[in-house]
């Protein structure tokens, strides 16, 4: 698995605060699809680089760095 250098996570946690809003771009999540243009709240990032969200339909996955990706709407 891999796991970003520090300072790309601290630059991830910098763009993304709590409290923000982003929309989906894409997700590759076979069990549970994701929609594009789905937006949420991000709950915190994670040393891993993660960015966890509160989903607006209800679910709670985070975007993997790497594999996922979102885009900075507010906040």
């Amino acid at each position: 698995m891999f796991f970003p250098r520090k300072e790309v996570v601290d630059r991830i946690k910098a763009q993304y605060p709590a409290g923000c809003r982003v929309e989906l771009v894409s997700m590759n999540d076979p069990y549970r699809p994701m929609p594009e243009g789905l937006q949420g709240t991000v709950s915190c990032v994670d040393d891993t680089g993660t960015i966890h969200v509160r989903w607006d339909n209800g679910s709670s996955l985070g975007v993997v760095y790497g594999e996922d990706s979102c885009r900075k709407i507010s906040g």
